[in-house]
């Protein structure tokens, strides 16, 4: 007995020492980044789960205008950035290795928003929002993984509400779920407050669209993402909430709020294994980390790990290699996009199988 409980304590004693190496792993690394000014400070709060990778991309003077949203296509290993400004090229195309590839240099791109990689297994494609005023406005862009414009869903350069034929006003984000179903919200500080939920063939299925602090009631939706229960997490960003509906039925499920009392969330995605959604808060400079509920549980938000940005980095949207769990982070004040990779502590963010 005394070797079994001699035994248990050295056991233990060596799993807290481990954590506490990826602390100080962690806060190390966030001394060398403020160090070697190539990255911005930041710091692990809580549970570690995410470290910043140095070194991605490799050429990081390309960035040259704000950066406001980032897609990944696991299969393909690519990451693709949007940026904004009058004479930058709208998209940049990475490795996950840090590898520049391409730029879209289309002219059909106004004011970038919010990007998506969809299909990425057998046909990918990108899809843009663009919340510009000038011709090619108000509406969401299908590109070819090489730029080529396919298709475009709403007028584009026209402002509205209607629904056939479709139309938006500053569009903020796009989701396209695997069965080719899509989820859009829809207004970046417009007339709309609207999540809509389109067929595969673009047929509205359901729509919440009133603007408001009430139950299924938006202001400023400005991320959502589906999981893997038939749930859609929309980040209703004025309201200071995540909102949850039934993918199917477009019922409303439940609310989260407690998390959010200093900032808004800004984004809403899911790890690969679905424990964790991702939020960031623009104005409080943070990337935050939320348990994922149950199936059947909506319940009350969970923070369990805070990556805290420097002043002024501004993150907005973000997005998730499903592959190797990697976190890209689109940086509107710091212009750029940043990778964090998860640290390996035995329960990954990889998805079973």
């Amino acid at each position: 007995m005394k070797r079994r409980n001699h035994l248990c304590l050295i056991v233990t004693t060596m799993g807290t020492l481990f954590l506490l190496m990826v602390v100080l792993y962690g806060s190390l690394n966030s001394q060398q980044s403020e160090t070697s000014g190539l990255k911005p400070d930041y710091r692990l709060l809580g549970r570690p789960l995410y470290k910043l990778d140095i070194n991605w991309p490799k050429y990081p003077e390309l960035f040259s205008g704000e950066v406001f949203g980032v897609a990944v296509n696991q299969y393909a290993g690519v990451v693709y950035v949007a940026q904004r400004g009058e004479t930058v090229p709208k998209v940049l195309v990475f490795t996950r290795d840090g590898e520049f590839l391409q730029a879209w240099n289309t002219s059909t791109l106004e004011m970038p928003h919010g990007i998506f990689l969809a299909d990425a297994a057998t046909n990918p494609t990108v899809w843009v929002t663009d919340v510009g005023n000038g011709p090619y406005g108000h509406c969401i862009k299908q590109y070819s993984p090489s730029g080529k414009l396919l298709q475009v869903l709403g007028s584009m350069g026209e402002a509205g509400s209607g629904v056939n034929p479709l139309q938006f006003d500053q569009p903020a984000e796009i989701f396209v779920h695997s069965s080719g179903e899509i989820y859009i919200v829809d207004g970046d500080g417009g007339i709309n407050n609207r999540l809509i939920k389109l067929s595969k063939d673009l047929e509205v299925q359901w729509m919440h669209g009133e603007k408001g602090q009430g139950l299924a009631q938006f202001y400023i939706p400005h991320s959502v993402a589906v999981d893997n229960y038939q749930r859609v997490w929309v980040a209703d960003r004025g309201n200071k909430r995540i909102q949850v509906f039934n993918s199917v039925t477009g019922d409303w499920l439940g609310t989260w709020g407690s998390c959010f009392n200093e900032d808004a969330p800004y984004s809403v995605r899911l790890t690969p294994d679905q424990k964790y959604f991702v939020v960031v808060q623009l104005n409080t400079n943070q990337i935050s980390l939320l348990e994922a509920p149950p199936v059947g549980v909506i319940g009350q938000c969970q923070v369990v790990s805070v990556i805290q940005l420097a002043e002024d980095v501004k993150p907005h949207l973000v997005d998730l290699d499903l592959k190797t769990g990697a976190l890209y982070v689109a940086e509107i004040g710091a212009q750029q996009a940043q990778k964090f990779t998860p640290f390996s502590l035995g329960t990954g963010f990889l998805q079973d199988g």
